[in-house]
C-alpha cells in the first residue's frame, strides 16, 4: 500500500489494497505509477459499504489522490479536453448538488451524476481557451478578447480549476461559450460514486454503460430509492467486490450524533428508549438540543426533515404564516426544491440546458425573487459552484387539506418548485446542514405503524438518516409548534460567485 498505514484502519486498508490490486489488473498500478491504455472490460462494479462515520469519504479521497499521482486526469461536467487513446480517467460523482459540495467541501473534485451523463459543447472559438488553460494548446488570440482578459482567466484557473468561471472572468457569458448539450455516447474510465445508497436501477444501468470501473460508496443503513423494495444497488454484491468498513473512527471525537445513530442498530431498542438516549445527550452535550417547537429562522436554510407529506405541508404553511408571506406572492429568500423540469421533448436542449445549471429533481434552491420575464425566477441553486440561475419556473404552494396546490408563479413551461422549509426524510438523503431539526411526533408515528424495510423497523431507518444529516448540531423537535422568527427573510447570507455568470433569460 502507497500510503501510511498509520492513516488507515484495519478494514480501510484492507478495502484500499483490494482496489489498488482490481485497478492494477486493469492497467493503473498506483504503487508503481504505470499506466496502460483503458480496456473495454475494466475491472467491473465494487462496492465500498459503511455506516456514517466509518471513513468511506476519507477512504474514496485517499483512492483519488493516488489516481492523481499516478497520472489518472479527474475530469468532470464542465469541461473534457479533447480524447487521447491512452488517456486514463477518473470521475467523482454524487446524485445531487448537495451531495457533490459536501465531496468538494471536503477537497474533492466531485460533480453530478447528471453533469457527466451529459456534457457541455463548447463553440470553437472559446474551446481554444479551455484547451491553452488545460495545457493542451497554445494561448490563443481571440478576436473581441484582450491579452488582459485572457490573463484574468489564466489567473481565476490558477485558483479555481474551473473552465466556465475562467472564462466568465475573461468577460464571457455562459450563453457565449456553452452552445448546447448532448447524451454523453463515448465511455469513460474510472468511476466513484458517493451516496450510492440513493442510486435507481435506471441510473446504476446508464452509468455501467458510461464506466467500465466502477466502484460504489454507499451506506447501508439509509433508506432505499422510492419504489425499489427496500433495496440498494449494490445489495447484490458479495465476496471480494463488495467491502465493508466496521470500524467507527469519528467516535474518537465522542461524537453524540453518531452515538445515537449507531445506538439504533440495537434490535431490541424501542422508540421511547431510543428518545430516552436523547434527552439524556441534551442534558450532557450542547450538540443534541431538545426543542418543544421547530425554529423558522433555521427553516429558511436548514429544512424541518419530516415522515409524512401532511406534516410536511403543515410545517410548510407555518413558516410561511410565520414570516408574514402573501399568499400570492414568494418573499426573497424563501427555500424552495425543485420536483423536475416540465418541458415538451421539442424543448430538449433547454432541459438540458436547466438541469446542467443544477436544476435537477431535489435540488434545493433560494428564491431571489422575479425574473425580467414574466414567469421567470431569480434562484440561487445550494451546492452549485455556480448557484446563480434565472429560469422559467411554476411555483407550487400546497396547503393543508387542499388537494390541488397555489400556484404564484408560473410559466408556460420549465422548472417545477414545491417549497423547501419542510422537507420528507427520503428527499433528504444526501445532503448535510451544520444543524439539522427533526420532528420527531413523525417518527413516533411511523414507530406506531409498524412498517419494516428489509429487515429493519422504517422508523429506525428514518430515524438513522435524518440525524446523520447534522454536521455540528441535532435539534430534536418534540411537539407540533413553530418558534416565532427573529428577523425577515432575506438573501444576504447567500454565497454570490466569484464572477458571476450572466445568463440570458430567453436561454433558461
Amino acid at each position: 500500500m502507497t500510503l501510511p498505514l498509520h492513516q488507515f484502519s484495519d478494514d480501510q486498508a484492507d478495502a484500499f489494497d483490494t482496489l489498488a490490486e482490481a485497478l492494477r489488473v486493469a492497467g493503473v498500478d498506483i504503487e508503481d505509477g504505470a499506466l496502460t491504455p483503458p480496456g473495454a472490460a475494466g475491472l467491473g462494479v465494487f462496492a465500498i459499504v459503511g455506516k456514517a462515520g466509518s471513513g468511506k469519504t476519507m477512504l474514496l479521497s485517499k483512492l483519488a489522490e493516488a489516481l492523481a499521482d499516478a497520472g489518472v486526469e479527474t475530469v468532470s461536467g464542465e469541461y473534457e479536453g479533447r480524447r487521447r487513446k491512452d488517456r486514463r480517467t477518473l470521475a467523482i460523482l454524487a446524485p445531487t448538488n448537495k451531495a457533490a459540495s459536501v465531496l468538494r467541501n471536503h477537497g474533492v473534485a466531485a460533480t453530478t451524476i447528471h453533469r457527466i451523463l451529459y456534457t457541455p459543447v463548447y463553440h470553437p472559438e472559446y474551446e481554444k481557451i479551455a484547451e491553452w488553460l488545460t495545457g493542451s494548446g497554445e494561448r490563443p488570440q481571440i478576436e473581441g478578447l484582450t491579452d488582459a482578459a485572457l490573463d484574468r482567466a489564466a489567473a481565476f484557473y490558477r485558483t479555481v480549476r474551473s473552465i466556465p468561471g475562467a472564462l466568465a472572468a475573461a468577460g464571457l457569458r455562459g450563453s457565449d461559450f456553452i452552445t448546447g448539450w448532448k447524451r454523453r455516447e463515448d465511455p469513460l474510465d474510472i468511476g466513484f460514486v458517493d451516496e450510492a445508497s440513493m442510486l435507481d436501477t435506471r441510473q446504476f444501468e446508464d452509468l455501467k454503460e458510461i464506466f467500465p470501473s466502477l466502484i460504489l460508496f454507499g451506506d447501508p443503513a439509509q433508506l432505499a430509492p422510492v419504489n425499489q423494495s427496500g433495496s440498494m444497488v449494490f445489495d447484490d454484491l458479495s465476496g471480494p467486490r463488495k467491502l465493508t468498513l466496521h470500524r467507527i473512527h469519528r467516535q474518537e471525537t465522542d461524537n453524540p450524533i453518531l452515538d445515537l445513530a449507531h445506538a439504533l442498530a440495537d434490535p431490541a431498542l424501542e422508540f421511547e428508549a431510543f428518545e430516552a438516549m436523547i434527552r439524556h445527550h441534551a442534558d450532557r452535550d450542547e450538540r443534541i438540543v431538545l426543542a418543544e417547537a421547530a425554529d423558522a429562522d433555521l427553516m429558511a436554510r436548514s429544512p424541518a426533515l419530516v415522515w409524512r407529506n401532511a406534516t410536511r405541508i403543515r410545517l410548510i404553511h407555518a413558516f410561511r404564516s410565520a414570516f408574514g408571506a402573501p399568499e400570492d406572492a414568494l418573499l426573497p429568500g424563501e427555500p424552495l426544491i425543485c420536483d423536475g423540469i416540465e418541458l415538451p421533448l421539442k424543448y430538449r436542449k433547454k432541459r438540458l440546458d436547466l438541469e446542467a445549471r443544477g436544476l435537477i429533481k431535489g435540488a434545493q434552491v433560494i428564491y431571489l425573487g422575479p425574473g425580467q420575464r414574466p414567469g421567470f425566477s431569480r434562484l440561487h441553486v445550494l451546492g452549485a459552484e455556480d448557484p446563480r440561475v434565472s429560469a422559467a419556473s411554476i411555483v407550487k404552494i400546497e396547503k393543508p387539506d387542499e388537494e390541488e396546490p397555489f400556484i404564484p408563479y408560473a410559466a408556460n413551461m420549465g422548472a417545477v418548485f414545491l417549497h423547501g422549509a419542510a422537507v420528507t426524510i427520503h428527499k433528504a438523503q444526501g445532503s448535510q446542514w451544520e444543524t439539522v431539526q427533526v420532528f420527531a411526533p413523525d417518527l413516533w408515528a411511523a414507530s406506531r405503524a409498524g412498517r419494516v424495510e428489509a429487515g429493519i423497523p422504517l422508523w429506525k431507518r428514518l430515524a438513522y438518516v435524518a440525524i446523520t444529516r447534522a454536521e455540528r448540531e441535532l435539534r430534536w423537535v418534540t411537539r407540533n409548534r413553530l418558534k416565532k422568527p427573529a428577523g425577515a427573510l432575506g438573501t444576504e447570507d447567500l454565497r454570490a460567485p466569484a464572477v458571476p455568470l450572466e445568463l440570458k433569460e430567453e436561454e433558461a
